[in-house]
């Protein structure tokens, strides 16, 4: 069994993330499973998050399009 990572959308302003499991039957990719999703917000919090949560290199692509400053605010709960 495979792990696949998407990036489904990239904005300077937000990311979604997706993981998929596989496997190969006969030559054969089948997914398994329903994908997992994650969607981060380019805020203070949610860079911390992205950091925390994605593994290379998809952490540096989602910081090479979000550059050095959170250009979301972090809404107040």
């Amino acid at each position: 069994m495979t792990e696949k990572t998407y990036l489904d959308s990239l904005t300077a302003d937000h990311v979604h993330l997706r993981k998929q499991n596989y496997t190969t039957i006969d030559g054969v990719e089948y997914p398994i499973g329903n994908p997992w999703r994650r969607a981060y917000v380019n805020s203070t919090s949610g860079r911390a998050q992205v950091q925390a949560d994605v593994a290379e290199p998809y952490l540096t692509a989602i910081i090479a399009v979000w550059g050095d400053t959170p250009t979301v605010d972090d809404v107040a709960q």
